[in-house]
């Protein structure tokens, strides 16, 4: 027994360490934020507002030099003179949740075998316990899409908020979408296998876009039936694309198969989204005629093409904005989409404006995902799922989250990162 004693004194320390922190419980006071820069998510900024909220609706949103407030209704109240307030930053097309470390196959559960998976449902995958969630949430990104990947058809991605005990609890709109991978036309040319491999034609893209037809021709026949006498689990998955209830997230990278793509989907008559889309600054207006909203790939990376110019990456956020398109940003992976706000800031830093990059992860990001009634920006009704920064949210070197509320709870923004910090930060003061 003394032994017991003595081994988990030792090491009751570690696991306190590797714990997530716990979810908020729901709200119950009234909260008020006073001083703070408002950033509505929808171009507008209020340089000293007054922002409330209770029972995890925002109820008030204003000028505070213009109202007179009585602060006896708020149980809390944030001066946040100084400083930002923005809606919560949301990550779309990520694996949040599906994997914790990327070299470690077990703890990777976002795709399954085969190539036409629309009924591999990502939700019922997503840890709520991931120690990834909590360094996510810290730079202010509180809502994510939750997308399957592999495959032709990947499976159904789900939106959840980050901070519950369970999936369920987790689930902010289920089952949203359905992810398909568009065949390539040309491999890329690369390394690979130690080797540089150049560009080459793909021979079986022609039957490989055949099948995706006839898969969704049997789809939609299936769909048209009320009480099919054998029921198929693909085709039932896929009975929201048809009614529009859910959408079709297509990625693709270059301009052709994209416009192709977009074809294929409007003979379906489908609700349509882009993802990736590295080749969008080559078809902005055929976006815009067909009224396409696209989830760009990472900014921060080099070009596709070696004729391209070097910053084309930073700057076709730019001039989708000033085509008319929607579009937002996107993270590969999971622990990257802590880096969400500075891929709109590396945006805006060259010719994005500034309210419109934290526009695109905000309300554009919340109307791709058919969530904008519920959250995306500052207006009274909408979730108060909100964080306060003390510099620029999309500037790395001035970001600091000092406090963050999703649906009104204020969450815990503690993680292994900080706790690490402290740690060694300790050791080095002996």
């Amino acid at each position: 027994m003394r032994i017991l004693t003595i081994f988990l004194t030792l090491t009751l320390p570690l696991c306190l360490l590797s714990q997530s922190p716990v979810p908020a419980p729901a709200q119950k006071d009234a909260v008020l934020i006073m001083g703070a820069t408002a950033h509505l998510g929808n171009g507008q900024v209020i340089p000293n507002s007054a922002i409330g909220f209770e029972q995890g609706k925002l109820t008030l949103v204003a000028d505070a030099t213009t109202i007179r407030i009585d602060r006896s209704k708020y149980a809390k109240i944030f001066d946040a003179t100084g400083k930002h307030v923005y809606p919560g930053f949301i990550a779309t097309a990520s694996r949040l949740g599906l994997i914790e470390i990327e070299a470690a196959r077990p703890t990777a559960d976002f795709t399954e075998p085969g190539s036409y998976n629309p009924n591999a449902r990502s939700i019922v995958a997503y840890n709520t316990d991931s120690q990834v969630l909590p360094t996510v949430r810290s730079n202010g990104v509180l809502l994510a899409q939750v997308t399957p990947e592999g495959g032709t058809i990947s499976g159904t991605s789900s939106i959840v908020q980050l901070d519950a005990w369970n999936w369920e609890d987790a689930t902010f709109r289920n089952d949203d979408g359905i992810h398909l991978n568009w065949p390539v036309m040309r491999t890329r040319a690369g390394f690979s296998g130690g080797a540089f491999r150049e560009e080459q034609k793909n021979d079986q893209y022609g039957k490989d876009v055949q099948e995706l037809q006839r898969f969704f021709d049997e789809a939609r026949a299936y769909a048209q039936q009320a009480a099919p006498e054998v029921q198929n689990q693909r085709f039932e998955a896929m009975r929201g694309l048809f009614d529009k209830k859910q959408t079709l997230f297509i990625h693709c990278n270059n301009a052709k198969p994209m416009q192709e793509a977009v074809l294929f989907g409007e003979r379906f008559g489908l609700n349509l989204v882009l993802v990736d889309a590295n080749d969008a600054w080559l078809i902005p207006d055929f976006l815009k005629a067909h009224n396409i909203p696209v989830i760009l790939g990472r900014t921060q990376r080099l070009p596709a093409r070696e004729d391209e110019d070097v910053d084309q990456p930073f700057k076709t956020a730019a001039l989708l904005h000033e085509k008319g398109v929607l579009f937002t940003f996107s993270e590969e992976g999971a622990w990257q989409q802590r880096n969400l706000p500075f891929e709109a800031g590396q945006a805006a830093g060259f010719g994005l404006p500034r309210e419109a990059a934290v526009g695109a992860i905000t309300l554009n990001a919340a109307k791709i995902l058919g969530i904008d009634d519920r959250c995306g920006s500052l207006e009274t009704g909408k979730d108060a799922t909100l964080f306060i920064s003390e510099g620029d949210a999309l500037d790395m070197r001035s970001c600091q989250v000092t406090a963050a509320f999703i649906q009104g709870r204020e969450i815990n923004l503690d993680n292994k990162h900080k706790q690490l910090h402290r740690r060694f930060e300790e050791k080095y003061r002996q």
